[in-house]
């Protein structure tokens, strides 16, 4: 009996060392990130902000967060994707650090933004913010087409392990503050500095990857705008717009609501996005061979649509746990879809044009996202604590039927290729083509 490959399964020969370092830089920013969602709504919750005061912050955070990704995605493929790679984890920790020395809110709404801070909750797998276009199309040029899935499912695992440390372990400190003696707010000090470190950890650990050289045509000038994927970046906009008016309503607002709702702190909102990271590591992975079954584009509207439904049961369970474990099935799902939007993204688009379509197609999500927090602050304070979820649920659905309708029909290099390659294999002999003779 032969022993498995571990070695090569966590590094396959497809995979450099650039390649490693980015995911190990994702794995420390993807802790800070998922650390932020859980200690920012809490802390800022507890030193007075209402729902709708968050709900503006949620709202500054975007817009700030949108201008970013938009410069990153213009500038990166012209001027060195690994550049903003190394540049916005410094931000965020630098942010982190003003959060542990100040409560004041001009100061607060500030370093949010620029930090990106508190607009996902640590179950998302600790989503990068703005600097997401040009890690993307870094990765998705360090290797070929065959193995882009595959890639970008190891990178969401890397997130969710990032994440699994950020809410696992750190999100406790400010529990492990109070009990040595700290006062209830001055325990969040000690978890911001934490913050801090893993963020500028993410920011030092790509130092020595190499610079990219992506081939810009001679004609272009200033500012790269994509010349040949159009058609695919005005169908995303739309879909994305969308997408973002679902996100704004609840996505801002989970951990937040897991307080209101049922007075969970950081320790045990941590604890169950811990739990629903390990699950969600198993989702990335199997992402890949649920697209070679179904499809990238049908695994993509599957997971969102069973996402959508799921929000019911969970806003109106009774008790944290059962929430809880509604969410986590949610997530695991959603986690599946996340990787493969990235990867047909990257797929579908010229290497030439790649960083600039992931972030000006992350624009309008960024955008329309801003508008809704403020209106779902409103109602979480006057009206009701599961409605704006149960709206969100609703427009997430809609989104599932037009992404479905957009690019049902237009494959990624890797599917394509098989169809034809399928298509071209002699057909089988039917048993009555056998001859009489029964062959």
């Amino acid at each position: 009996m032969t022993r498995p490959d571990w070695r090569g399964q966590v590094s396959p020969h497809w995979m450099n060392r650039d390649v490693e370092l980015l995911i190990a830089a994702r794995v420390c920013m993807s802790s800070g990130r998922a650390l932020a969602g859980v200690l920012v709504p809490i802390y800022l919750a507890k030193i007075g902000f209402s729902g709708g005061m968050l709900g503006v912050l949620f709202a500054v955070t975007g817009v700030v967060s949108a201008l970013l990704t938009g410069a990153v995605a213009f500038l990166s493929d012209r001027f060195g994707r690994k550049t903003f790679i190394i540049a916005l984890p410094l931000v965020a920790a630098g942010s982190a650090v003003v959060f542990a020395l100040t409560r004041n809110t001009a100061l607060v709404f500030a370093f949010a933004a620029a930090g990106s801070f508190g607009r996902s909750g640590g179950a998302g797998g600790g989503a990068v913010g703005p600097y997401l276009p040009a890690e993307q199309a870094y990765l998705a040029d360090s290797v070929g087409s065959t193995w882009r899935n595959s890639l970008f499912g190891r990178v969401a695992f890397a997130s969710s392990l990032g994440a699994l440390i950020g809410v696992g372990v750190l999100a406790w400190i400010p529990d492990a503050a109070q009990a040595i003696g700290m006062s209830e707010l001055d325990a969040y000090r000690p978890a911001f500095i934490a913050l801090s470190i893993v963020s500028l950890a993410a920011g030092l650990l790509p130092l020595t990857i190499s610079p990219q050289r992506v081939p810009v045509p001679k004609h272009r000038g200033g500012i790269s705008l994509p010349q040949k994927s159009w058609p695919v970046l005005i169908k995303l906009w739309v879909v994305n717009s969308i997408l973002g008016l679902a996100f704004g309503f609840y996505g801002p607002f989970i951990t937040y609501w897991l307080y209101r709702r049922y007075g969970a702190g950081p320790g045990m909102v941590g604890a169950l996005y811990a739990f629903i990271n390990v699950a969600g590591m198993f989702g990335n992975l199997g992402a890949a061979g649920a697209a070679r079954r179904l499809g990238v584009v049908k695994t993509i509207v599957v997971t969102r649509v069973v996402g959508a439904i799921l929000i019911f049961p969970m806003v109106l369970a009774p008790f944290f746990w059962l929430a809880g474990a509604v969410y986590l099935i949610r997530m695991v799902v959603m986690r599946m879809g996340m990787p493969l939007r990235q990867s047909y993204v990257m797929g579908v688009v010229p290497q030439e044009e790649r960083a600039v379509v992931s972030g000006l197609s992350r624009l309008p999500t960024q955008a329309t996202s801003a508008a809704t927090p403020p209106l779902a602050g409103y109602v979480f304070d006057n009206v009701s604590m599961s409605l704006p979820f149960e709206l969100g649920s609703i427009i997430q659905v809609i989104t599932a039927g037009v992404y479905w309708m957009f690019f049902r029909n237009l494959r990624p290099p890797e599917e394509a290729l098989r169809v034809v390659e399928t298509a071209a294999a002699p057909a089988k002999p039917k048993p009555d083509e056998l001859g009489a003779t029964g062959q």
